[in-house]
């Protein structure tokens, strides 16, 4: 016996498949789940041009910090902690508005105890940064000393 049903073998389909549109949904929102951190941990870079080599520091005021691979901190070689660099920097700086810093990375240094220097100058409001680097000597790895 052949039942007999109201729905029509054909019908049309009403409703959406909202399926693509969730899956380029997420892929967009993975997209810029990755790329959001960098760009908001990004820092800006102006990289002098020749013309203001005119309006360069004297280097008798310049004040050299340098960083050692095992993260000691040294102001013109004397040996400081963060909080004292901070210090020192923020007594320089109300002492000298336009104190001028070179900051000197042990090649082997973590980025993020490089970066934590520059959060330091940062705060404490020093704008003339420089960091000192090492010419590249293709007879030694690590640069010519």
């Amino acid at each position: 016996m052949r039942r007999h049903s109201s729905k029509h073998s054909l019908h049309t389909l009403t409703e959406l498949n909202i399926t693509p549109m969730l899956d380029l949904v997420f892929v967009l929102l993975i997209i810029f789940m990755i790329t959001t951190p960098l760009i908001e941990n990004s820092m800006d870079l102006v990289v002098p041009k020749s013309s203001t080599a005119a309006g360069a520091s004297n280097p008798a005021e310049t004040f050299n910090i340098s960083i050692d691979k095992n993260n000691v901190l040294k102001i013109n070689n004397d040996v400081v902690t963060p909080e004292d660099l901070e210090s020192r920097l923020a007594a320089l700086r109300l002492e000298k508005a336009d104190t001028a810093v070179v900051v000197r990375p042990h090649f082997e240094l973590p980025i993020q105890k490089f970066i934590a220097v520059m959060d330091i100058l940062q705060r404490v409001g020093i704008t003339k940064v420089g960091v000192m680097t090492l010419k590249d000597d293709p007879k030694k790895g690590e640069g010519a000393r």
